[in-house]
């Protein structure tokens, strides 16, 4: 039977910032079974999506989407904060529940059109998720499917 992963995430209130509820994912990732199950769960929508290539978005879809491309045995693409990435970079601006960010991917790495699973550890009003299918569309990838933990 596979683990309850709820039961590995801790609920932390006012982090980072007053009135936003932050969960936190390390005991899960502590945890060898639970966090093989979250990689095989995710594995899954890899086997019914078929994406060419993971993107995933600063930080924690970072652990999560290496993690999973590794699994899978595909390769991995970094969105990032401004300033992060090296050489020509395709950006969006977007609003947050507590204010606004910018997310960047380097201009090349989707150029040939791959179809790509945009992976990040939560899913929480959807505002980066959205931000990053647009940035994806604008370096000229594929979104195929979204996967958090």
């Amino acid at each position: 039977m596979a683990p309850d992963l709820r039961e590995f995430v801790r609920d932390v209130p006012d982090f980072p910032k007053p009135g936003i509820l932050f969960r936190d994912l390390t005991p899960l990732m502590r945890d060898p079974d639970g966090w093989q199950e979250v990689i095989r769960q995710l594995s899954a929508v890899c086997e019914r999506l078929q994406p060419d290539l993971i993107v995933g978005i600063e930080s924690r879809g970072f652990i999560v989407g290496t993690a999973l491309a590794t699994a899978v045995r595909l390769g991995f693409v970094p969105v990032r904060k401004p300033g992060k990435l090296p050489g020509e970079v395709t950006g969006v601006d977007y609003a947050l529940e507590y204010g606004s960010d910018r997310l960047e991917i380097q201009s090349d790495a989707l150029a040939d059109g791959s179809k790509v699973l945009i992976i990040d550890d939560l899913l929480a009003t959807g505002g980066t998720a959205a931000a990053c299918a647009e940035l994806v569309a604008a370096a000229g990838g594929e979104l195929c499917g979204f996967g958090f933990v």
